[in-house]
């Protein structure tokens, strides 16, 4: 009992008095105390451990690996090095546990620079670098890792580049490379994690049909739905307007969290469905499940379709007040749309002003689209600008603030807007129009 105890001494002091029986008798003890140096290392018990790898008689790389990989998780990055440093024989473990410890704690460059020390990168190494990039939005630099890598004949390398582009945005390469492993000669068989990320980056780009056809792949390979891959096709289902089939998925989840409520709250909220949205947001309040930002992006754009403007302000308010979950840009547009509008176009604007961020083009595009709908040409002009500032080379704006002119009868104020655009190189958009009497 005292062996995996938080009492180092007592522990020790029981191995001590064990005798030694037999010729494995030293190697049996030097188990037992690297066990016991991995308990106290995971118990947080630093201290206890580092006392314990002192006095430790004999250490191998085992006793070595886990004090710098323990010392690196906690944050303590000097020691962990130095202890990497005067370590008598090292292998790959040892390195990946510095280089893990370096990127939990944000030392992206100093990972790399060891990382590329290595006498020789096993697929872990490659793969924690290349997670590493993806957690801080480095899409180039694990991309570069990845085509660097020989041997990609690991599962693992391809789940780790494909979750990179998925979660970044970069949808379109997610299935890139997920149609690269699919290639004769590489051939590797994607598992449940592959499709989640690919399931996610179909989401992304509203393509059903892939995403349909990957939902049969799976089957083909006799993969069954578990609930990261129903959230996801959830998440598929409700993006692409089919609420009753994404309905289905979640009434077969077996354990249901704030992710799957939140994918369904927000497929709810796009779609219309006010009362479902509701229903299921006070069903996750009534199994104790802490609502997050998603959530209430989905409970907000439930409200910002049926146009209920007092809903939609005691849902912002609440929470931040009662969930300390502060707006993001995401919150700020929808209740910038809904009172624009509902035409409370003052009360946007001062939203706007009060967003403790700075606003991107995005908010104040909502804005603009609502100066239109009311025929407001005096805020639209002032919104209109604060949208050049942000993005100057987007036509879209240009043609909305034209739009605002030509029903207000502005017709020398939108000549001169389209000179403006001539100018920059700006044309109008496919399928977008304006009227200018000549």
């Amino acid at each position: 009992a005292n062996l995996y105890s938080r009492d180092p001494v007592a522990a020790r002091s029981l191995l001590d008095e064990t005798p030694p029986t037999g010729a494995r008798a030293p190697h049996s003890l030097l188990v037992s105390r690297n066990s016991l140096l991995a308990s106290l290392l995971r118990s947080g018990d630093l201290s206890a451990a580092r006392t314990l790898f002192d006095q430790m008689p004999v250490r191998d790389v085992v006793s070595w690996n886990s004090m710098v990989a323990g010392l690196a998780k906690a944050g303590r990055l000097g020691s962990a090095i130095e202890l990497f440093d005067q370590m008598p024989e090292r292998n790959a473990a040892s390195w990946n546990a510095v280089i893990c410890g370096l990127i939990a704690h944000g030392h992206l460059t100093r990972a790399r620079e060891m990382f590329e020390q290595m006498p020789v990168m096993s697929n872990i190494s490659w793969i924690t670098m290349i997670s590493g990039y993806a957690k801080a939005g480095d899409v180039q630099a694990a991309a570069g890792l990845f085509e660097r890598m020989e041997n990609k004949n690991d599962l693992y390398v391809w789940n780790a580049m494909i979750t990179c582009y998925a979660q970044n945005g970069c949808a379109r390469e997610a299935i890139g490379v997920f149609n690269r492993m699919l290639k004769p000669h590489v051939c590797v068989l994607p598992n449940e994690k592959t499709f989640s990320s690919v399931i996610s980056a179909c989401s992304q780009l509203g393509n059903l049909r892939f995403g349909l056809w990957v939902q049969s792949f799976m089957g083909s390979l006799g993969i069954e739905l578990d609930d990261h891959l129903r959230t996801a096709l959830v998440d598929l289902y409700t993006k692409s307007g089919r609420i009753d089939s994404a309905f289905d998925l979640f009434k077969g989840l077996r354990t249901r969290d704030v992710v799957s409520y939140s994918a369904m709250i927000v497929g709810c909220g796009m779609n219309g469905k006010l009362n479902e949205a509701i229903g299921l947001f006070k069903e996750m309040s009534d199994a104790n499940i802490r609502p997050n930002a998603v959530s209430f992006v989905g409970l907000l754009s439930a409200y910002n379709h049926a146009g209920l403007v007092e809903e939609a302000r005691a849902c912002f308010a609440f929470m931040s007040s009662k969930y300390k979950i502060r707006p993001s840009m995401e919150h700020y547009t929808i209740m910038v749309d809904l009172l624009g509008r509902s035409g409370k176009l003052d009360e946007a604007f001062q939203l706007i002003r009060q967003m403790p961020m700075q606003p991107h083009a995005s908010v104040w595009g909502a804005l603009l689209l609502s100066c239109r709908l009311h025929n407001n040409v005096k805020l639209g002009e002032v919104v209109a600008s604060k949208c050049f500032e942000q993005a100057s080379g987007e036509s879209g704006y240009y043609i909305l603030l034209g739009n605002i002119y030509a029903q207000a009868n502005k017709w020398d104020k939108l000549k001169r807007l389209r000179k403006t655009m001539k100018e920059r190189g700006l044309s109008k958009m496919p399928g977008s129009s304006w009227v200018l009497a000549e």
